[in-house]
């Protein structure tokens, strides 16, 4: 039953970001899809939270751990300019109160729980490893994404990039974050999980280089 629902799980991942990539590979309707994009991110939280072995008060104490924390590093980010550089967030994202989306601890979410699950499974007797592993994973998914959330008003930087779209230090911040929330999912000590997680964040980095490259 549990291989059944994880394949059910990953068809719909797939399906959504192939929808998602045709649309927004069309002019026309790229508005429709961009407001979209909020409600995709929501989706994926639903699905990965169905996805995860135990759900209960534990997993949501994660989630709420790791939303707040993401949105308060954006917080930062924004209004001290200090974790990852200049930037301002367009309107892609929906709703900023103070600058910064409300969705964005989500996304963060997302990315630390698929990072995480994905090093689990691959360095299974080392916590450092999986740490490491994870952080490098989400700095090479955002090195991805940047192109596209830049031209698709997702976020802008206040000055020029300076290493593939966005300054150095937003990596670098980026690595130092991330090594912080994989360390908090590593001290909720979650059993083996699912390929879902890893599902989407294979799914989400195909998306991100194919709408590059149309």
């Amino acid at each position: 039953m549990r291989t059944e629902r994880s394949s059910i799980l990953i068809f719909i991942i797939i399906l959504f970001h192939a929808v998602g990539l045709a649309g927004l590979s069309v002019s026309f309707m790229q508005p429709l899809f961009l407001a979209l994009v909020p409600f995709h991110l929501l989706l994926m939280l639903g699905l990965l939270s169905f996805s995860h072995n135990t759900f209960d008060l534990k997993f949501i104490w994660f989630v709420f751990t790791i939303v707040v924390l993401g949105y308060a590093v954006e917080w930062v980010g924004i209004h001290d300019h200090f974790i990852f550089g200049s930037y301002t967030y367009g309107d892609t994202l929906g709703y900023k109160p103070g600058g910064v989306p409300l969705i964005i601890g989500i996304n963060w979410f997302l990315l630390v729980y698929a990072s995480g699950v994905f090093a689990q499974r691959l360095f299974v007797s080392s916590v450092l490893a999986r740490i490491v592993f994870g952080a490098f994973i989400m700095v090479m998914s955002d090195v991805i994404i940047e192109p596209i959330a830049i031209r698709f008003d997702y976020w802008h930087w206040q000055t020029a990039g300076d290493f593939l779209t966005a300054p150095l230090i937003n990596y670098i911040g980026w690595f130092v974050v991330s090594l912080v929330m994989l360390t908090i999912f590593e001290v909720f000590a979650f059993k083996r999980q699912s390929r879902v997680a890893i599902a989407l964040l294979f799914a989400q980095a195909l998306f991100f280089i194919l709408l590059y490259l149309v």
